[in-house]
């Protein structure tokens, strides 16, 4: 196991491991590129390039020499709260901790920085990975509508 920073470099295969991760919760909420254009399981190599070049932090798992996973973190404007992003796990390795590894790295990192908490946003419908991150710790907060949204989005923190 080996957690290591992207680099504008690996924007592709960053981007394929996040479309692979996120077919499954496509398919499961009905979610597709008329109704939902910027969902995960959408991810072009620009975004992933657009969010690195504006600060956006993607880090990869890597297991065995291949990439596992990702997932990025982004620090808020108030320099208090980082955003865990993107959590990516392919199939073929979810069920091995890699996820909840990725998570740590983060609260690691949250800390390292002198953050105060770390938030997530996710499909508010989503029970299975709703109780995953209150496993993790992550407790709920507000749910809220967006109009571009087709669902409505649950947020969650960790205090540090």
């Amino acid at each position: 196991m080996n957690i290591v920073q992207a680099k504008i470099s690996d924007a592709t295969i960053v981007s394929s491991v996040i479309c692979s991760a996120h077919k499954d919760v496509a398919v499961m909420f009905a979610l597709n590129s008329d109704n939902c254009p910027k969902h995960p399981s959408f991810c072009e190599a620009s975004w992933v390039e657009s969010d690195i070049e504006r600060g956006v932090e993607y880090f990869l798992y890597q297991e065995n020499g291949e990439i596992a996973g990702c997932v990025s973190v982004e620090t808020a404007s108030n320099g208090q709260v980082v955003y865990l992003n993107r959590l990516s796990v392919l199939p073929v390795y979810r069920s091995m901790g890699i996820g909840g590894a990725l998570v740590r790295f983060v609260l690691g990192y949250a800390k390292s920085q002198s953050r105060n908490a770390v938030s997530i946003g996710i499909i508010s419908r989503h029970t299975k990975l709703k109780n995953w991150y209150r496993g993790l710790g992550f407790v709920d907060g507000d749910v809220k509508t967006f109009p571009h949204l087709p669902f409505d989005v649950l947020f969650m923190s960790y205090v540090i």
